[in-house]
């Protein structure tokens, strides 16, 4: 699963994560505009529909471990990054995946995921800063200063442990589909694959899960 540069435009390179990255972004994109273009409050189409139970269901759940307001308030983070991450993650499964030039798995590269923790990263401190000011730097020297180094570790291991579970688990599931796939052509990769959606699903949803997780603890009122 090579990831090679494909071309240069003014001296970057672009390679195929950031060519599948922005397909899946268009993607989402289209169907977001798509779905919210004539919104309905009576007899909503079928694709307003489902993304109002999308929506519902990501809010409910952020809900229940941040509360309702928060949830709602950091929603339009924790559900992009987790329809992105999910997405990302099934783009592993279609044929020739990392394969073809221009069209490799963005969660199956460290780069990526690292990417995607450092939004996570951002949003927590910006959602520190937002409830809590300036003194939110205070939590940095407590109980005592001489902690600071510990505490500034602490906070930059947390994004990192993200995107190294999600690297870790994509690539890997990725590794053995490609594997079993080569050397047992039907029957067994079919299991894997569905183990795959499943685990792609749990890891999208553990992702972002930690995430909102590491911004309650930055905006809670003991933080």
């Amino acid at each position: 699963m090579s990831n090679a540069t494909l071309f240069e435009i003014g001296g970057f390179e672009v390679d195929s994560v950031m060519t599948t990255s922005l397909a899946i972004t268009a993607v989402l994109s289209v169907v977001a505009i798509a779905g919210t273009r004539n919104l309905k409050e009576r007899q909503p189409g079928r694709l307003q529909s489902a993304l109002e139970y999308v929506v519902g269901g990501l809010r409910d759940f952020y809900g229940s471990i941040i509360g309702k307001e928060k949830a709602t308030t950091f929603l339009p983070v924790l559900g992009t990054l987790f329809l992105y991450i999910i997405v990302s993650n099934y783009s592993g499964l279609l044929p020739f995946a990392g394969e073809l030039p221009g069209f490799q798995p963005p969660t199956g590269t460290l780069s990526c995921t690292v990417g995607l923790a450092l939004v996570t990263f951002l949003t927590t401190q910006y959602g520190g800063f937002k409830y809590h000011g300036v003194h939110y730097l205070g939590h940095f020297v407590k109980p005592v200063a001489p902690l600071l180094p510990l505490m500034l570790l602490e906070e930059v291991t947390h994004p990192l442990s993200l995107s190294l579970r999600l690297f870790g688990n994509i690539y890997g599931e990725e590794t053995v589909l490609h594997q079993v796939s080569g050397l047992i052509p039907l029957g067994a990769p079919i299991v894997i694959m569905g183990l795959s959606m499943l685990f792609g699903f749990i890891q999208a949803l553990v992702f972002t899960m930690l995430s909102a997780i590491y911004i309650d603890t930055a905006t809670s009122a003991g933080h």
